[in-house]
Formats: C-alpha cells, structure tokens, sequence
C-alpha cells in the first residue's frame, strides 16, 4: 500500500482556511428589536389533514405555523377547535390561576421561603390548552414549564406550594428540588432535571400502554433546548420504529437558560421538521393561540389513540421570564424582546377572543382576576402554615430511609435505628418533630 505524504493542517493550492461557525442571537441587552424576519402566516390559512393520514402529509406543516385566532380575535380556518364559551372560559381561568400562582411563588422566593422556582409567564396557554384536548387519565411526562397541567387536572395548589416548600405536608417528603412535581394520582410522571429523559420515557410508557392493550395514551414534553440531547433521537426513533402512541412536544420558546434557539438547530429548520427525517407526523403551532394548541394536541393525541403513530409538536413561543429564579435574563438579552414578541400574551388573546364574540367582558375579567388572586394567596398561606423554608417544619429526618426499599437492608436498618437513638437524646420531643 502507497505511503500517504504527511499532512502539515495547513491551507493547501487554493483552499481556504476551514471556519467554525458559532451562532449569535439577533438581540444583545440594549439593542432594538425588529421580528420582521419572522414568517408569522395569517390565520386558517393552514390546511388540516385527517388524523389518520400518512406522515408525510403532515410535512409541510411542520414549517408553517398552525394559528386559529386572526387578527381581529375571531377563530377562522380548519383547525378551530370549535370550543363551547364555557370551556374557553374555563381555560382562561386556569391560565390566570397558573399565572397568579407563579407569580406568589416567585415573590416567596425572594422573600426567603424557598430555595428556587421556574415560572412559566407566556406559555400557560401551551400547558393548560393541552390539559383541555387530552384526557385526564392521559400520562404526562412534564418539563419545567407545564404546571398549567396540573392545575387544570385539579390538583390542590397547597399541596403545590407543600412541595415547593419542602415543609412538613410535601408529599415527596422533601426528596425533590421545588417545580419537580410528582403526582400519580393525576398522571402526572415525576419531573426530572435531568432534561430531554421526559422523550423516551413517554415513548416507553406508550409502548408498554399498548403492549398491555390499554387506551391511555403519553404525552412528553421538552424545550428546545433539550432537543440537541440524544434521548431526543432515541426517543424519535424507538416511536418510529415501533408506531408508539405518544405525543412528543417541543416548546420552542426561543432560549435554553441563557443560550437561544441556535445552539439547538433552530437556525437551520424548524424543530417541527425533525419530524420528516424520522418519518413521523409533525405539526407546527402558535403557542400563544391557545385554540390552535388544542387543536393540535387534539389532532395527534387523537392520532395516537386510533394506532395511526406518534406526532411531534412544536409550540412557538417566548420565555417571558428569566429561565429560573437564579437566572437573570437582562445578562444576555435585549429587555424590548419579550415586549415587542408578535405572538403576543395567550391569556390576553383568549380574553379579547371571548370578548368578541359576546362571552367575556372587561369587568368579568377584573372579578375574575380577584377571586384568583385571593383563592391563590389562600392556598400559599394554607401551605405555609405546615412550614417554609428553612425553620425546622420538615419531614423527620428517619424518613430518609423510607420508601427506598421494600425491606430495608440490615445496615441501612441500623444506620436508621442509629439516626432515632440521637435524636431522642438530642431532642426528647423528637417524636413531635415535622409534625
């Protein structure tokens, strides 16, 4: 074999020195901000293909944008899901419920209350629309942002702010960071920090579902951030491979912490269009339409339902807030953004949607907000009563050993028996402690 003449790296007869290309946001903090390059369509103007139809029908769907509310507040097209007044006016109560539930625990926080929490401002409509078209026994592989879930399935938002506390009453004993809500119960799957697990665990799930030959369906969700991990793949191509009936879906809300879209791909394609290389159906949405997510989590969830496939859906939106309590979003972002974003507030499109249509008033909403501010602070305070952080109300500290093992290994028995003897003689009372 020919011996290959050494390499030196360097430039060669005409070829241009190899570039890195690193991707940088539009909008720096103190910039203007301009959105003229986005491709928002009008309204109804997005085709909607039977449930049941071949993936590739779907495809171009993926780079437009399904919208159901037009400019002037009306629903119009194909994809209105043709929702009663009452429901709509039951959803955008639990949108401002979650809303004004964020907003009391992010104040809690800097009071001192609790170590960290994650708002969800400008993607209630996302979660909450979603909670509406599935069904309540649907399971709910949850990232960050859908708490807008959980309140729309009823669960209690003391033992919400129990959990956030970590006090004496959470029900996960104080074993998870706040926001990592678990709740069987509601089907509502243990929130990992551990980002982009939530894909293939719903794939698995929905497959285990129809092994068993049940009819519940899964649902996961994850930023767009998280796409650019490789449980996204593994979860797209087990769901392929195997037809599972599940509903995977991105919220494309622009940043991952303090990174934006780019460093994930968006500046290549749409993350709807990873759905054409998997052979899957794919869809599109405008996440602050509130009627167009719940007709595309309609649409797939019922896709799933009939053995037609999995879907994947892009909600397209914007992170309002900073990412988290411990991040600050003016570091790396202009400040205009989140006031010059042209898919608006979904609580304040479907307010002016029930308005339009004779459903919804001014007055109606203000009475509204109050009786959600109160029954908010109620719940918070409800909580509090059982502890906050950092004043001793927590579960006992021999819980630790609890709930781990069906039968507790000898050593790990003697490490608890241990952890009683010095808490009696340290604390007589020690029975009566957490309670």
């Amino acid at each position: 074999m020919a011996e290959r003449a050494p390499s030196s790296g360097k430039p060669r007869g005409n070829l241009p020195p190899l570039e890195l290309y690193v991707p940088e946001p539009q909008f720096r903090p103190g910039d203007p901000v301009d959105y003229s390059h986005l491709a928002i369509p009008a309204a109804g103007a997005q085709p909607r293909p039977d449930e049941t139809c071949p993936p590739a029908e779907t495809h171009p769907l993926c780079t437009d944008m399904i919208r159901v509310l037009d400019e002037d507040n009306r629903a119009v097209g194909p994809w209105n899901p043709g929702l009663d007044p009452e429901t709509l006016r039951r959803m955008l109560r639990v949108m401002a419920v979650t809303r004004a539930f964020d907003d009391r625990m992010y104040r809690a926080q800097r009071q001192g209350k609790t170590s960290f929490y994650m708002k969800c401002t400008g993607e209630e409509g996302i979660s909450v629309a979603s909670a509406f078209a599935l069904a309540d026994d649907d399971m709910v592989f949850p990232s960050y942002r859908q708490q807008g879930i959980l309140i729309a399935r009823g669960y209690s938002l003391v033992d919400m702010a129990n959990q956030i506390f970590s006090n004496r009453a959470d029900r996960l004993k104080g074993r998870q960071m706040p926001v990592m809500y678990s709740a069987r119960e509601f089907s509502y799957f243990t929130l990992s920090g551990n980002l982009a697990t939530q894909f293939p665990q719903a794939v698995g799930w929905s497959m285990a579902s129809a092994i068993r030959g049940d009819t519940r369906i899964a649902t996961g969700w994850i930023g767009e951030g998280s796409s650019a991990e490789g449980d996204f793949h593994a979860a797209m191509t087990f769901a392929a491979v195997y037809n599972a009936p599940v509903v995977l879906n991105v919220v494309n809300n622009q940043w991952a912490i303090s990174s934006f879209s780019g460093f994930a791909g968006g500046e290549r394609a749409t993350f709807a269009a990873r759905a054409v290389g998997y052979g899957v159906a794919g869809l599109r949405g405008d996440g602050n339409d509130v009627l167009a997510v719940h007709a595309a989590m309609q649409w797939a969830a019922n896709r799933a339902r009939a053995n037609a496939g999995p879907s994947l859906i892009e909600y397209f939106t914007y992170r309002a807030e900073g990412h988290s309590t411990s991040d600050d979003p003016s570091a790396y972002r202009s400040a205009q953004e989140r006031e010059e974003w042209p898919l608006g507030d979904p609580i304040m499109r479907l307010k002016r949607h029930l308005v339009a249509i004779g459903e919804w008033s001014e007055e109606a909403h203000e009475a509204m907000d109050r009786d959600v501010a109160e029954e908010v602070r109620g719940a918070i305070k409800e909580a509090e009563k059982n502890g906050t952080l950092g004043h001793g109300l927590h579960h006992p500290f021999h819980t630790m050993f609890e709930d781990v093992f069906e039968e507790l290994p000898w050593h790990l028995q003697e490490q608890a028996e241990q952890a009683i003897r010095e808490r009696r003689i340290k604390w007589p009372n020690w029975r009566e402690y957490g309670k």
